[in-house]
């Protein structure tokens, strides 16, 4: 008799399917890989932290609207249409003369002339969805300065008859794109700073461990008041000044992370083979040493602004003139009585600086390597 028939678990596939299946295998493997990184999956803590990511959609959303300002609140319109032909005044500036008046002066298109003129059979105008610009005053305001919030303007006036709202978009984005300067400056600084005295540490850490406790103990905002009187105010200068100290904390932990890595065994096992001490630092520890540098931005973004603000509060900030939301308390402060100015301001920085709040501790807790995946 003959014995049973073994069977095989495995089945053989054919050559060809072996072949079209060998790619898709890898392809998973690989697709898996990336979905297990450590930015995917710091990327999906931080997605579940429903207050940090709502808190990044909505910053999100205001800084797009601050940087499209100008098709969003202008005094300019967007289109005219006058005498049978089209015209773009946000692109390009057009004299009175154009549209029927009698001086070759760039265009008020608030003039009632010019709106009578625009107003004839056939021609209109085609404004932006807040007709006011940061520097537009409200000459045919129907109250006094500053006046309260209206049909005209929704938020009201300042004290010099510029449309709040105007102000607070346009100083959003000054305070935002300050802030960006002045950490980008202040990361890059920290980061070399803090390398180099955490990879060679000995003399050299101590020597610039030394210097910046000397450089920390400086009066800053009596510098700020120095150099204020001396030059003439403007946002180049001040993310200058304000860069010389806003970086000793970021090197601190840096070098601190530095300090930690250096003693790792791919480190060794890189001087070993003979890796120069640069691509050492920056190939290799860099990359490790990244999760204060990330958890520090928000919050280096946010004492940035209020720092802005706050020197423009006093008067040592932007040029006169320039939209500002530290120049607005300061109107706020003037103008009691004009609540609206204090409130509204008061509003957009308290809103900028918890969403920046938010956004850095839900940044922290996904860089955490102790947090896992639910």
């Amino acid at each position: 008799m003959s014995g049973p028939i073994p069977v095989s678990n495995s089945i053989e596939l054919p050559a060809a399917d072996r072949a079209v299946a060998a790619p898709t295998t890898t392809t998973s493997a690989a697709a898996a890989a990336v979905s297990n990184s450590p930015g995917a999956r710091a990327w999906r803590r931080f997605r579940k932290n429903r207050l940090g990511f709502t808190s990044l959609v909505i910053f999100a959303v205001m800084l797009i609207v601050s940087l499209f300002a100008e098709v969003i609140s202008n005094d300019k319109p967007l289109v005219v249409h006058y005498g049978g032909q089209y015209y773009f005044p946000i692109v390009k500036d057009y004299a009175e003369k154009t549209f029927g008046g009698d001086f070759e002066t760039p265009t008020d298109y608030h003039d009632p002339f010019i709106e009578q003129k625009m107003s004839e059979s056939g021609n209109w105008m085609l404004f932006t969805l807040n007709p006011y610009g940061s520097k537009t005053l409200s000459y045919y305001s129907k109250y006094p300065f500053p006046s309260p919030p209206s049909s005209d303007n929704w938020l009201g006036t300042d004290e010099r008859g510029r449309d709040l709202l105007a102000q607070l978009i346009y100083g959003f984005r000054l305070s935002v794109l300050f802030g960006l300067a002045l950490m980008v400056v202040g990361v890059v600084v920290g980061i070399i700073t803090g390398a180099i005295q955490g990879y060679f540490g000995g003399w050299t850490d101590l020597s610039f461990q030394r210097f910046i406790e000397i450089w920390e103990s400086m009066p800053e905002l009596y510098l700020l008041i120095i150099f204020s009187a001396i030059f003439a105010p403007s946002v180049a200068l001040l993310v200058l000044l304000l860069s010389l100290f806003g970086w000793t904390s970021l090197s601190n932990y840096v070098r601190a992370e530095f300090l930690r890595n250096r003693q790792m065994d791919y480190v060794r096992a890189a001087r070993a083979l003979g890796v120069s001490n640069s691509q050492i630092m920056w190939r290799h520890i860099m990359p490790n040493s990244m999760t204060p540098v990330v958890t520090f931005m928000p919050f280096r973004m946010s004492a940035a602004i209020l720092a802005l603000t706050s020197l423009d509060f006093l008067g040592l900030g932007v040029p006169p003139g320039t939209p500002s939301l530290g120049e607005l308390l300061q109107q706020g402060k003037q103008n009691l009585d004009a609540w609206w100015i204090s409130v509204a301001t008061f509003a957009v920085l308290v809103l900028t600086l918890s969403l920046l709040t938010f956004m850095g501790d839900a940044l922290r807790d996904a860089l955490d390597p102790r947090k896992a995946d639910a």
